[in-house]
């Protein structure tokens, strides 16, 4: 049983084994204090790591200059490789089904010329309803480049009246229904607004089933949930890694494509000089030789600058191990929901969390109604030290990241979220 009270924040703290990679973080400070900090699901925070993976570029190219393609520490022309195998472990993947590159929206779209092939009647793809914008704007947009009306080719999965969350078998029967015009499913992992966790490996064998593609936005998904992309035969994937993985504002971008389309001499892709053949990449010759595995989908030589923080945090991934994030993860997102029903009960306001509640079916993140309370709360809250996140009418996601999140900081939420609602209240009275 959990306990609001500092003692027993400090308690779950003691017990907590990556309780010292915290330490491996740098805070923003407000009002000279470290901040509480529930945004690591739009944008991590900085490992103290990375500045030294930036630096050792920067000192290779004032003493290399171009010769540090070659004879780096790390040497610029295969940087990316080095993701490959922890990446592998962090969306449960082959090595060779992993690459980075670009970014999210700009990955996606690069995967759709491969997996979004409509012919005859088999136009159709479907998203979730409310969908990230981005995911919305780029379906739309390649609907509308291949001739299609977006209004009758996109079907989105909806939530029922009064619900918050998409029922599962509403996903299936939207599958079903659909059937053999069904081109391609493209969801989010977990949906951004509520927090709620799909069951991918279901959802992929239904529309498969019925013979379409089926590619998944990991945004909020990669390196906070578990994930086996190899084993559910998804067909592709892709994340940006700049929120669970801290790899700094807009950064690179992770993909996954399933190695039984990597020897398909028949589908398209856009082709570019760091997806030709490693072996033959410089001998500059006129046709285009895909390099075997995800990597033969790359189009420019990579942005080393950027991935560099990346690969600071991804080394750090591998020491702490999935199975270890997921395990803390669960139980601070729990405290916090705990300490939310706590803190309601002492209030005049409701809180509603739209999150579910089987842990099973949410992650790290508790998105929440403040019924009674507006946008005044919220920005009680960030002048107060508590850095979260609003999203219109009325909610706030609060993501406790465990990697750099403390129990402690969930007990001193709820005492910061009472006094504002007090403070606020007897404004207004």
């Amino acid at each position: 049983m959990f306990q609001n009270t500092r003692d027993f924040a400090r308690h779950l703290d003691s017990q907590d084994k990556i309780s010292k990679y915290r330490n491996e973080f740098i805070f923003p400070k407000v009002n000279d204090k470290q901040v509480i900090y529930f945004v690591g699901n739009s944008l991590g925070l900085q490992p103290k790591t990375a500045k030294s993976y930036v630096d050792e570029i920067m000192t290779d190219w004032a003493e290399l200059a171009v010769e540090g393609h070659f004879y780096a520490h790390k040497p610029w022309w295969d940087y990316h490789e080095r993701f490959a195998q922890p990446l592998s472990k962090i969306v449960g993947a082959l090595p060779s089904e992993i690459t980075v590159m670009n970014t999210l929206s700009v990955n996606l779209h690069l995967l759709m010329v491969s997996f979004y092939r409509p012919t005859g009647k088999r136009i159709k793809i479907i998203c979730e309803e409310k969908a990230f914008p981005s995911d919305q704007y780029l379906l739309q947009s390649q609907v509308k480049f291949h001739g299609f009306d977006p209004k009758t080719t996109i079907v989105e999965i909806k939530r029922r009246e009064g619900e918050n969350n998409i029922r599962h078998e509403d996903v299936i029967a939207t599958i079903e229904e659909v059937g053999d015009e069904l081109a391609l499913l493209l969801m989010g992992g977990v949906n951004y607004y509520t927090g709620q966790v799909f069951d991918m490996k279901t959802i992929t064998e239904a529309a498969q089933k019925q013979g379409a593609f089926v590619g998944w936005d990991l945004a909020h998904a990669a390196g906070n949930i578990k994930l086996e992309l190899h084993d559910w035969k998804a067909d592709f994937a892709a994340w940006c890694s700049y929120k669970y993985m801290n790899s700094g504002p807009g950064n690179a971008s992770g993909c996954f494509i399933h190695e039984m389309h990597h020897n398909d001499p028949e589908m398209p892709r856009f082709a570019g000089w760091w997806g030709q053949r490693k072996d033959r990449r410089f001998k500059m010759e006129p046709e285009f030789m895909p390099e075997s595995g995800a990597d033969g989908w790359q189009v420019s030589n990579l942005p080393v600058l950027t991935l560099a923080p990346y690969l600071a945090s991804v080394e750090m991934f591998a020491e702490v191990g999935m199975d270890a994030l997921i395990e803390k993860r669960d139980k601070i997102t729990a405290y916090l929901e705990f300490i939310l029903h706590e803190i309601d009960k002492e209030v005049e306001s409701t809180f509603e969390i739209i999150t579910p509640s089987d842990p099973k079916e949410r992650a790290c993140q508790l998105s929440v109604y403040l019924h009674g309370e507006g946008r005044n709360l919220f920005d009680w809250l960030m002048k107060n030290g508590v850095i979260t996140d609003w999203r219109e009418p009325n909610v706030i996601r609060l993501a406790p990241v465990p990697l750099y999140c403390s129990f402690e900081d969930m007990y001193d939420f709820g005492q910061l979220l009472k006094k504002g609602i007090s403070e606020l209240h007897s404004v207004s009275k």
